[in-house]
């Protein structure tokens, strides 16, 4: 059983929401030890029970996010404050629940949301986003903490 799992969030085919699943891509391509990865898509909640068949210590749960920040800063987001935050979705249920749930069994769970530059339909992935997916997966070996990122 791996130790972590990343819980990628989004949709391919709308520009920088298409971060979760080029993670997810990813890890699946170039495994990283102790790390199982879900493409919990736009209906993450879907893949609750997928994650507690795995019992990770840890789930980190990436999507794209409103941070107001420059186009592909990542942060790791206080999930205290999503529920007050404007953290844009184009998911069937606010994240905050999601993570809820999660915190039910495992005992660590991240959000780390990547800011987009444009979330529209038939839009390519902006290059700023991508290299903040790249970086990202190249912490995730070595995540300790809230992986180097700044907090909201």
């Amino acid at each position: 059983m791996a130790t972590n799992v990343l819980l990628a969030v989004g949709n391919s085919m709308m520009g920088d929401d298409g971060a979760g699943p080029l993670l997810a891509e990813m890890m699946s391509k170039h495994p990283i030890d102790d790390w199982a990865v879900v493409d919990g898509g736009s209906a993450p909640e879907n893949c609750v029970h997928q994650i507690r068949q795995l019992q990770p210590q840890r789930v980190i749960v990436f999507d794209a996010a409103e941070i107001g920040e420059k186009a592909g800063e990542v942060r790791v987001i206080d999930p205290d404050s999503i529920a007050d935050m404007f953290i844009m979705s184009t998911h069937s249920l606010p994240l905050n629940f999601l993570i809820d749930d999660l915190k039910t069994f495992v005992p660590e769970v991240l959000f780390v949301g990547v800011q987009p530059a444009i979330v529209a339909f038939s839009f390519p992935m902006t290059e700023m986003v991508e290299e903040a997916v790249s970086h990202l997966y190249q912490q995730l070996p070595t995540w300790r903490g809230n992986g180097g990122y700044a907090v909201i």
